[in-house]
């Protein structure tokens, strides 16, 4: 699904993701974590194809739909929720009769069934759930969230984590990355730890240090590496 080998990326001067290597495998909920200034947004851009790696390889399978959920989305903000999903699926090639159906669904699973509100009314937390709906509207096989429960009240977040249970239910992968450790403890089955750009460590839900929390175990990992 998705393999990263030995991939650097520079700025300059500066290194921002040093000798990475990970893979993904079809249907995993997969974690980047680490502090800010860590490279997981930068990482996630190579593997969109909106940043090129300086040297290594970051592949993604031929033919994969990707739905992408940025961690700050923009949207017109005179058109309604509904106006905006409408927008982006006829910019994908959907047709009227599908985003008729897909449109009202969408909108209910995030919690914004109430599409009379234009975008810039919005709230951070309601901005966020429109992303999550706009990434979900060409039926993606991967599924790639920046921070996608920031800004989200508690029940948003546990909203959020079931539609992205959802997913895996459904044999979508999902790759994201939180500062909420919990969050990510809930519903990833594997994850990376980044700290300035490198690898520190790997995690798998109820195999690695099984006895420790995400939190406990994520903490260690980078005090290990100071």
């Amino acid at each position: 699904m998705i393999t990263c080998e030995h991939m650097t990326k520079k700025y300059g001067r500066k290194t921002v993701v040093e000798d990475l290597s990970f893979d993904v495998k079809k249907g995993e909920v997969f974690a980047l974590l680490g502090a800010n200034g860590a490279g997981k947004t930068t990482t996630i851009k190579i593997l969109l194809g909106l940043a090129a790696a300086t040297s290594g390889r970051a592949e993604v399978d031929d033919g994969l739909s990707i739905g992408f959920s940025p961690e700050s989305p923009y949207f017109p903000s005179f058109l309604t929720g509904r106006e905006v999903l409408r927008y982006y699926g006829k910019l994908s090639g959907l047709s009227n009769k599908k985003l008729n159906a897909v449109i009202p669904q969408l909108l209910s699973e995030v919690g914004l069934e109430d599409d009379k509100v234009i975008v810039k009314y919005y709230s951070k937390g309601m901005l966020q759930r429109l992303s999550l709906a706009q990434s979900l509207l060409g039926e993606p096989q991967l599924l790639v969230l920046d921070e996608p429960t920031s800004g989200l009240d508690a029940l948003g977040r546990l909203e959020v984590l079931t539609l992205i249970s959802r997913m895996k239910a459904k044999d979508i992968t999902v790759v994201f990355n939180s500062h909420i450790l919990d969050d990510i403890e809930r519903v990833c089955d594997r994850g990376i730890i980044l700290k300035k750009g490198r690898l520190v460590s790997e995690w798998e839900k109820g195999i690695t240090a099984p006895d420790k929390t995400l939190e406990q175990y994520f903490i260690e990992s980078l005090q290990e590496e100071e």
